[in-house]
């Protein structure tokens, strides 16, 4: 067994023991609503964070990110040597309400709520990883950085600048979205875009001589088609997530608008996609209504190259030595590591505890996986340096 192997044996009964206190917080940040546009809940989920993070003697820097919460930087490890940036965020999917509703339950090796599986048992368990590397003087020879970002499921659009400038700095990215059922890790990804249609028309009660120009069913005719679009096969899809507008049954809606998911395989590709959408919706305004379309495709693609080979590899073997199970995927869901491997930093994603059903009222995550991937997530950023200098003997 090399060292990477015994380092995540050792790490894994170091967190073992730490699991009851990884719960607990994990409970915690679980009972706060966390929704992307949710700026006081999505902020008390990173006060939590930080907070662990500087008892393990990390030191923060918070940047603002206008209509949000802040964007938190938390270093820690030496002065010199590989530098590792990992990847977090403190938003979640779920509106205001979810949590009081949908508390922290567990039942056998799972527990769910909203948000657990993405990100927040990830968040616990790297702030208890690298703990636990700092305690064994592991983190000496390793400059760390988690960003935890406020506005990853809208896309980041916000706090895209802020993290591509800590990309710049990079050696080595890890992302805490979680790991699959069985054990995948994400070894690249897609093109990810948001589009939004804002149409305006002319309101009217609905049995007055002028109809009107109704913003909604202008909209409205338009998801079939759009959704037509998709091409599963090949990785592309539009799909349209809410559709919304008017004011009262009685009157004819005078502002609609519809938010579209994009997912394509490649640049190339996401850019046809665009058009072909752009296209279909600004050409399709009957008389009386304009539409406006505003967003694109937000998060790039995530390669596969040679480090992000080479951190499978180091994982790979942590996963050998403590007998978990580990398999490479492509994901076409986005993730803030994508900057970083679009920008040439080797990359791996997925490293979080395992999750089922993520984003849905079935999420859960495997109790026991929380201390495990967080063992192989220590040992990847205890010998950074093997991958960075595996990198530029190559």
């Amino acid at each position: 067994m090399d060292d990477a192997g015994r380092l995540a044996l050792d790490l894994a009964g170091d967190l073992d023991r730490d699991l009851p206190s990884m719960l607990t917080l994990v409970e915690r940040l679980v009972s706060i609503d966390s929704g992307s546009r949710d700026q006081r809940g999505v902020q008390a989920v990173s006060e939590a964070v930080t907070t662990a993070l500087e008892e393990r003697g990390f030191a923060l820097r918070r940047t603002a990110i206008p209509g949000h919460a802040d964007l938190v930087s938390a270093s820690g490890g030496g002065k010199a040597g590989p530098r590792v940036l990992v990847m977090g965020h403190c938003d979640t999917v779920w509106p205001l309400g979810t949590a009081a509703e949908w508390p922290l339950r567990r039942e056998g090796d799972r527990i769910s709520g909203p948000g657990v599986g993405d990100m927040k048992a990830s968040l616990v368990m790297a702030c208890f990883a690298l703990g636990a590397l700092r305690t064994r003087g592991l983190l000496e020879h390793v400059q760390v950085t988690l960003m935890l970002v406020p506005d990853e499921e809208l896309g980041s659009v916000a706090s895209r600048p802020a993290i591509e400038r800590e990309c710049t700095r990079a050696d080595i990215c890890l992302g805490l979205e979680a790991a699959s059922p069985g054990g995948g890790v994400v070894v690249e990804r897609g093109a990810v875009g948001a589009l939004t249609a804002r149409a305006t028309g002319r309101t009217a009660h609905v049995t007055a001589d002028d109809p009107g120009a109704s913003a909604l069913s202008a909209l409205a005719r338009l998801v079939a088609p759009l959704e037509a679009l998709t091409r599963r096969e090949a990785g592309v899809s539009v799909a349209a997530g809410i559709l919304r507008g008017g004011s009262a049954r009685q009157v004819v809606p005078g502002e609609a608008e519809l938010h579209l998911d994009l997912r394509a395989p490649d640049a190339g590709t996401a850019a046809q996609l665009e058009r072909e959408v752009r296209d279909l919706v600004e050409g399709a305004a009957p008389a009386g209504v304009t539409i406006a379309v505003e967003g694109g495709f937000t998060r790039p693609t995530l390669p596969r190259g040679e480090g992000t080979e080479r951190l499978y590899a180091l994982a790979a073997t942590a996963c050998e030595a403590l007998g978990e199970p580990l398999f490479a995927r492509s994901e076409r869901g986005g993730s803030d590591a994508s900057f970083a491997g679009a920008m040439g930093v080797a990359t791996l994603d997925g490293l979080g505890p395992v999750c089922h059903d993520s984003c849905s009222r079935r999420e859960a995550v495997e109790v026991h996986s929380i201390s495990r991937r967080g063992a192989v997530f220590g040992a990847l950023v205890a010998h950074a340096g093997a991958v960075v200098g595996a990198g530029h003997a190559a």
